[in-house]
């Protein structure tokens, strides 16, 4: 039995609440268990059964019409979550990451659906049935102290925290305001070195030495930037081939924000926050 997921609405700033509780932000896919008929059922958040993916996960001890929600990781060396180390588990049948599944929250329990029972009781019910083991743990949290939190989030390099009302009921297949996330973005100056040509996509560049070597994709940029760009660009073109039409690394410079490097020097999700340089006229 499949039960959409609530989504985590953002802000872009922590916050001290009494009436809200911290959790931390795990970097890894959302995911879905239901126990019925004695049989474990696992499916992501946009329905897709990966059950087979997860052999670790099948005999979790937990009753009959219990359906539960959390994050699957792959912990890395120093024990934090690795999310590529995660994509290559969950794509590959070979991987030999060992998974963890980090709940967080029961939407039915021994076959009666509880999602409206405020979010601080149904943490308490899941405490009492839950197994903690090597493949399945609980995710801590605490009342208020999001600032703290976040800061200590940002000390350890994690992805960030989620704010969530301590009183609110689970609303299936809804983005909420009760539920909180807080990125742990970081920020870099690059330049814009190309333009994707069969859909919208900027190759971002930085400087090596005497090079400027590719960083990644943006695909997230404000349409008032964009027209900027694109009214700018023809005169700064270098070459191009089948993916790309490439611009002077010197012309278009700016700022973004991102998750993370990836392993191989990469930006993931980079998006746009503003322009450093355009053209003479523009810092």
């Amino acid at each position: 039995m499949f039960v959409s997921p609530m989504l985590l609405d953002k802000t872009d700033k922590p916050f001290d609440n009494v009436q809200y509780i911290t959790e931390l932000k795990l970097d890894g896919i959302r995911l879905i268990l239901a126990k019925f008929d004695n049989k474990v059922k696992l499916y992501t958040r946009h329905r897709n059964d990966v059950t087979m993916k997860f052999p670790e996960l099948h005999n979790i001890d937990i009753p009959n019409g219990t359906i539960i929600d959390g994050e699957i990781i792959v912990p890395g060396p120093n024990g934090k979550p690795d999310f590529e180390a995660m994509m290559s588990r969950y794509h590959s049948k070979n991987s030999l990451h060992s998974i963890q599944y980090a709940v967080f929250d029961v939407m039915y329990y021994k076959g009666k659906k509880v999602t409206s029972l405020p979010l601080y009781e149904r943490k308490k019910l899941l405490s009492s049935f839950l197994p903690v083991s090597e493949h399945v743990i609980s995710v801590q949290w605490i009342y208020d102290n999001g600032i703290a939190y976040f800061n200590l989030v940002k000390q350890n390099e994690l992805e960030g925290i989620v704010l969530k009302k301590a009183d609110s009921p689970y609303q299936i297949n809804k983005r909420s305001s009760h539920w909180l996330k807080v990125i742990n973005y970081q920020f870099e100056n690059v330049s814009i070195i190309g333009l994707r040509k069969k859909e919208f996509g900027l190759l971002l560049g930085k400087s090596n030495g005497d090079k400027v070597v590719p960083v990644g994709i943006m695909e997230f940029m404000t349409p008032a930037a964009k027209k900027l760009l694109y009214r700018e660009y023809p005169k700064w073109i270098t070459k191009e081939d089948k993916q790309f039409i490439y611009i002077d690394p010197d012309k278009v410079k700016c700022q973004v924000r991102f998750r993370n490097y990836t392993k191989s020097g990469k930006l993931r999700i980079p998006s746009f926050v503003k322009y450093k340089k355009l053209n003479p006229l523009i810092y």
